[in-house]
């Protein structure tokens, strides 16, 4: 964790657009930890997905049940450091791997967004790599901030001689040069207890990547991220967001509100238990009440109080679940009101994550945010189990495309970890490097 006492988290090198890699991506979440491992593999670009270099192949899955984590953070490193062997075990035997390093995702430690300005001098006529290098690394060296530490920093416009606007700035004539970034971070004290798990499990960090961010990469085209697009990561334990401009990520934001505190109102409104809530939840659970829905009953446990009913309407249901709903809906307005998204009139917003499931959720944030609504679930992946093509797995499938992202970053160059076949040895891994390198 040393990356972190100097406000960073690690960063990995990025894929070769001309050799193929294995990834393994991690999401531990409030109430659930998943893994996925797939092969990437150099290909010809599509039309929807023009930045994705390679095709991703899904070779191994796990989930299980979250432990240790509340609000997205540890709570309890033991029985995380549990959860987490676990899903890597499953995910290593369904794909008869051996897993040395991760992508990792974060949705905790309030997630925020700053934009930053550098200028420096252009040293001959014309730019070069090496200026835009320079640029990035003098944005990057002030963005260290006490308490937190730097996720992502991207640059989403240049200027020259003062003049903005420019996308590609190479090979232009000016005097002087200039880079406007995008710096997404987070409270250290969250990055580094995830950390520790990972290194607890005796695995590598290759990269933390914000869980919205992660979510838009793999659910939105490119003509989406191009108009302008907000893609609302709706968790069990916090809702974070990332906005989505001219192909960039711009803006990031997070709060721990989210589905397991719609659970808790259901569990104290009905004087029922956590688990029988998420049941009820799930299968019925809903924000909009129909007529009907005054004569619909659902039996509630039987392990109750003499005076308590043995069954509720779905209206009463969506009576305890709205206000919540709506509270979390009029923080996620707030938020995009103080990001870009709050100038692009075009754009449309993308539900992600377990929580965006709630019957009828689509529906009211359309209507309380004035936007088009739609579900968001991972595309361009093959061999992804039925269970994960949904929203609540579209974070952990947007960790397999972020490699084929992280060049667009500025970091610190470092070689990314190979990893060893369940049934290769010393000689076959030299030989595969081989292949792969000449």
């Amino acid at each position: 964790m040393s990356t972190l006492h100097y406000g960073l988290t690690p960063k990995m090198k990025p894929v070769s657009p001309r050799r193929s890699a294995l990834i393994v991506a991690l999401d531990i979440g409030t109430s659930k930890i998943a893994c996925l491992i797939a092969k990437l593999r150099p290909n010809a670009q599509g039309e929807a997905l023009r930045r994705r270099s390679h095709s991703i192949d899904v070779v191994g899955f796990s989930h299980t049940i979250s432990q240790g984590i509340k609000g997205g953070a540890v709570v309890d490193l033991v029985d995380a450091e549990a959860a987490v062997r676990n899903a890597i075990a499953l995910a290593e035997r369904s794909a008869n791997v051996q897993v040395d390093a991760i992508v990792l995702s974060i949705s905790a430690g309030r997630i925020g967004s700053e934009r930053l300005a550098a200028e420096i001098g252009i040293q001959g006529a014309s730019v070069t790599d090496h200026d835009i290098a320079r640029a990035l690394a003098a944005g990057h060296r002030s963005a260290a901030k006490q308490g937190r530490v730097l996720l992502h920093a991207l640059p989403i416009g240049f200027s020259l001689d003062g003049a903005s606007g420019v996308r590609e700035p190479r090979g232009m004539l000016a005097r002087r040069f200039g880079v406007d970034m995008h710096l997404a971070t987070a409270d250290l004290g969250a990055c580094r207890n995830l950390m520790l798990v990972i290194e607890r499990c005796h695995l590598d960090i290759e990269a933390m990547v914000s869980g919205a961010y992660a979510a838009g990469l793999s659910t939105l085209a490119d003509d989406e991220a191009d108009v302008g697009a907000a893609v609302i990561d709706f968790g069990a334990g916090t809702t974070t967001l990332a906005v989505f401009a001219n192909g960039r990520f711009v803006h990031a934001d997070g709060f721990a509100l989210g589905g397991n505190h719609v659970t808790m109102d259901l569990a104290r409104g009905l004087s029922i238990g956590l688990q029988s809530a998420e049941r009820i939840k799930t299968l019925y659970g809903s924000v909009l009440a129909g007529g009907m829905d005054d004569r619909d009953l659902i039996a509630l446990p039987s392990s109750r109080g003499e005076d308590a009913p043995a069954a509720v309407s779905r209206a009463t249901l969506a009576h305890i679940i709205r206000p919540r709903i709506e509270e979390i809906l009029e923080m996620v307005r707030d938020r995009l009101a103080a990001s870009p998204f709050a100038s692009e009139p075009r754009g449309r917003l993308i539900l992600t994550g377990g929580g965006s499931l709630l019957t009828g959720l689509p529906d009211l944030a359309a209507y309380m945010l004035g936007r088009p609504v739609a579900l968001g679930r991972p595309l361009g992946i093959a061999g992804l189990p039925e269970v994960a093509k949904g929203p609540a797995f579209a974070a952990l499938a947007g960790l397999l495309v972020y490699p084929q992202a992280a060049h667009l970053e500025h970091f610190e160059p470092r070689h990314t970890r190979q990893y060893r076949a369940g049934t290769g040895g010393y000689v076959s891994r030299v030989g595969r490097w081989l292949r792969e390198s000449f």
